[in-house]
């Protein structure tokens, strides 16, 4: 990695500022014959006549309805900034859910700002930062300049692009402290925007933007539901591909599999929604086992809860448990067929009118008459559900909503997501799992070490649901002849 300069952020960069050397860099400065040279024999880059993105209609829509909501008021969405890794290399960028589902765009230090016009409307404007200026230098100088770390769209390109009118975003929090009247900010990802609302905003009000933000990503519209169903054939392909080396894992470990896995995601998608979880043996038992340094084992399992994140930011979210070496063993078949039982159960209370708990307590219900059933707890089932017991190896919840966050929708009021009502467009994952840990001393010792989830990806229908994730076999039976014919 190339380090002469220094890292400067390019909102920071007003025409003819200097620019200062990295510590310890290899040339001592830039002499006036060199930056005369550097401003001169570029080519004209702009682009003309640019498509609007896929999602611009969707994206308008979604701003439209926001607008509705808050006659009146001044609306601010940031998009996020880059945070620093180690000393002077930054994250991937990954822009704000909020921010991308309004626009579309997913630069760095992006703001999207809602005008009130008139009484009812708002004037949408994107903030961005411009191409870098070649006038001063920035392009080649500046540690996040266009030969650094890439060019960026002019905001001429931009406006074609998301359809939004788009300005230098980086006056903006100039602008912010001299306006008036009531303001709302999406907290939590600029801190400059901020600091320059700290006497307008309030906290209460924010976090009433941000609920809605939330809550209206519960309905997905068909671009978002194609995206989903494309980031779950990416996913389903992924599986295959850590099927087929399963040998290799077993010579390495654990790791093998995440970067098998997020090769499928890179080269199809973004990148993965969230860390992989590749848990084999017993680490299958820890519900976010993403160290993934473990060995992987002959005869063990293999929980593998892993998803593709397309360019437009949507997730899968899918959960498998393989026998390492193709066949279940008794037990492992046991435990594994009631917790496919129980994602049956589950998956068919899926449906428009249903509650959104009525999914979980339909497979918790199964789960829990299991339990009975081995002797592991004493009934009846309804008993045991009333007290809770069957979580000392269920553990979590049977599903979360998804979308553009892997447990979308999250900051929705209660009244509206656990305790709410499902309708056609939502999306949901069922997963319920059994995980009886290695020093669990309660369960028979053949149970110990073993954790199984399986989980699906379930869009609401008019009729009933859509297994979106239907690629991937699920029965016991099933998945040891799809790892068997992939095996060769």
């Amino acid at each position: 990695m190339a380090d002469e300069l220094t890292p400067e952020t390019p909102e920071e960069e007003q025409p003819q500022k200097k620019h200062k050397q990295r510590k310890n860099g290899l040339y001592p400065g830039v002499s006036d014959e060199l930056a005369e040279n550097m401003r001169t024999g570029w080519a004209d880059t702009e682009l003309h006549g640019l498509e609007p993105i896929a999602q611009a209609a969707h994206t308008a829509a979604r701003r439209a309805a926001l607008s509705a909501r808050f006659p009146g008021e001044r609306l601010v969405v940031p998009a996020g900034r880059l945070k620093t890794r180690s000393n002077d290399t930054e994250y991937p960028f990954r822009a704000s859910t909020e921010y991308a589902y309004l626009t579309g765009d997913q630069t760095e230090n992006g703001v999207l700002v809602l005008e009130p016009a008139g009484e009812t409307g708002h004037t949408a404007t994107v903030y961005l930062l411009p191409r870098s200026d070649r006038e001063n230098g920035e392009f080649w100088l500046s540690g996040q300049g266009e030969l650094w770390v890439g060019r960026r769209h002019s905001l001429a390109e931009a406006e074609q692009l998301l359809g939004i009118p788009a300005k230098d975003v980086r006056k903006l929090a100039e602008e912010l402290t001299e306006a008036e009247g009531p303001v709302r900010n999406v907290r939590g990802h600029d801190s400059a925007i901020e600091t320059a609302l700290t006497d307008k905003v309030t906290k209460e009000r924010d976090e009433e933007l941000r609920v809605y933000l939330s809550e209206a990503r519960a309905v997905k519209d068909d671009f978002e539901i194609g995206e989903l169903q494309k980031a779950v054939d990416s996913t389903v392909r992924g599986f295959e591909d850590v099927v087929k080396v399963l040998d290799k894992a077993e010579a390495t470990s654990e790791r093998y599999i995440e970067g098998t896995f997020f090769l499928r995601a890179r080269v199809e998608g973004n990148d993965v929604g969230y860390g992989s979880i590749c848990a084999a043996g017993p680490h299958a038992c820890t519900l976010h086992w993403v160290r993934n340094d473990g060995d992987v084992r002959s005869g063990d399992l293999l929980l593998l809860d892993a998803g593709v994140e397309t360019h437009s930011l949507y997730t899968a979210d899918v959960t498998r448990t393989l026998p390492i070496n193709g066949t279940y063993t008794d037990i492992q078949r046991k435990i594994y067929d009631a917790v496919y039982a129980s994602q049956e159960a589950g998956i068919a209370a899926v449906k428009p009118g249903a509650k959104f708990r009525d999914f979980h307590d339909a497979s918790q219900h199964v789960l829990a008459e299991k339990l009975v059933e081995w002797g592991l707890l004493e009934g009846p089932v309804e008993r045991v559900l009333e007290l809770g017991l069957q979580r000392r190896w269920t553990l979590h919840g049977t599903g979360h909503m998804l979308g553009m966050d892997v447990h979308d929708c999250a900051a929705a009021r209660t009244e509206a997501y656990v305790d709410g009502t499902l309708e056609p467009g939502m999306c949901l994952t069922v997963e319920p799992g059994l995980y009886f840990q290695a020093d669990d001393l309660t369960v028979p010792e053949e149970y110990r070490g073993i954790g199984v989830r399986i989980e699906d990806d379930i869009l609401v229908t008019e009729d009933g649901n859509r297994n979106l994730s239907a690629g991937l076999p699920r029965a016991s039976a099933d998945v040891e002849a799809w790892m068997a014919r992939l095996k060769g």
